[in-house]
């Protein structure tokens, strides 16, 4: 039986376009024991897809040209000759974008759909929430009435660190790129305040302004002039959880900016960078508590879907001009 799949077609030099993907048929390999068969139903695009699209070393492997693109996906499976799965199973896994798939079952992990809609499985309950989730509390350590601010807090990550944050008592400030997504965190996820950086004439004069007492955490999923403007308002003993640096992911030269080691250093602030599978002996105790939180109504989520495989590059690039709202999602 044919596949389709979505191919690296040429590594790209700075943002890429269409001509980066090719859609092409295959012939869907033999089954074999401990394999199964899979047809996703709901794919993630993330940020950091860019970079493995890079032939450089980095903590995951880069795609390779002439190879599908592969990510975060849900799953229905359809044949197995694995222990323990069987036709009809709901998966979530590392998949190749490809409409159908033979995979290794052991990479593999079964989800309930009665518990949460399938999609929040690559969202909140998935690597965007553990990464909120490990990377405020166990970095960010926060305390009740610190400040804690979050670039890119209308992105999947950035939406769970706020709320996480009111529930640890915080207040928490959040930098955004439109209208909307300022009065939808203040008005659906209860953000204290948020600010446009696209707008802002002076933005280290209105983070300082929306941050009276300084900034106590920042979760840095921006980096450039953004995390400039913060960490100039940065407090005495504040942490910073580096998550994410889209805003050089399609650079071509080395930016330079201020140089923010003396003011780290002269007010004993911690930066640590970390990547959500440093914590994924803990993954299941994160899926619990975020979770739970759902259940009782302490976090809530939001999507933006767009529909059709043929989609998947459309959606990818649609991340780095903010086209999403939360987690962005690809419904097959």
């Amino acid at each position: 039986m044919n596949s389709q799949q979505i191919i690296l077609a040429s590594r790209p030099n700075g943002m890429p376009d269409a001509s980066t993907f090719r859609l092409e048929d295959k012939q869907r390999p033999e089954l074999k024991a401990g394999e199964v068969v899979v047809k996703p139903t709901h794919f993630s695009v993330d940020p950091y897809m860019r970079g493995r699209m890079n032939d450089a070393k980095s903590y995951i492997p880069p795609f390779q040209v002439g190879e599908p693109l592969s990510g975060g996906a849900v799953a229905e499976v359809t044949d197995s000759k694995a222990d323990g799965f069987a036709p009809r199973d709901v998966v979530t896994g590392n998949l190749p974008w490809a409409t159908e798939a033979v995979v290794p079952a052991n990479g593999l992990k079964k989800i309930d759909t009665k518990l949460a809609p399938a999609s929040y499985y690559l969202g909140i309950l998935g690597m965007p929430g553990l990464t909120a989730y490990f990377g405020l509390l166990d970095i960010g350590k926060p305390q009740p009435g610190e400040t804690v601010v979050v670039s890119g807090a209308a992105g999947a990550v950035g939406i769970v660190v706020g709320q996480i944050a009111k529930i640890q008592g915080c207040r928490v400030v959040g930098i955004a790129g439109s209208d909307d997504k300022v009065a939808m965190l203040t008005e659906q996820f209860g953000f204290d305040a948020v600010v446009n950086y696209k707008t802002a004439p002076d933005l280290t004069k209105a983070i300082a302004d929306a941050c009276p007492d300084g900034v106590d955490i920042y979760f840095d999923n921006v980096g450039g002039e953004v995390s400039d403007a913060v960490i100039a308002n940065i407090n005495f003993h504040a942490r910073i959880p580096l998550c994410g640096q889209i805003a050089f992911y399609n650079t071509t030269d080395v930016p330079v900016g201020p140089r923010i080691q003396p003011m780290l250093l002269t007010r004993s602030v911690l930066m640590k960078g970390f990547i959500v599978g440093d914590y994924k002996e803990r993954f299941s105790e994160g899926v619990r508590q975020l979770a739970a939180w759902v259940s009782e109504g302490k976090l809530r989520y939001t999507e933006t879907t767009v529909k059709g495989f043929d989609k998947l590059p459309e959606a990818l690039l649609g991340l780095f001009s903010g086209q999403n709202t939360g987690k962005m999602i690809v419904e097959v």
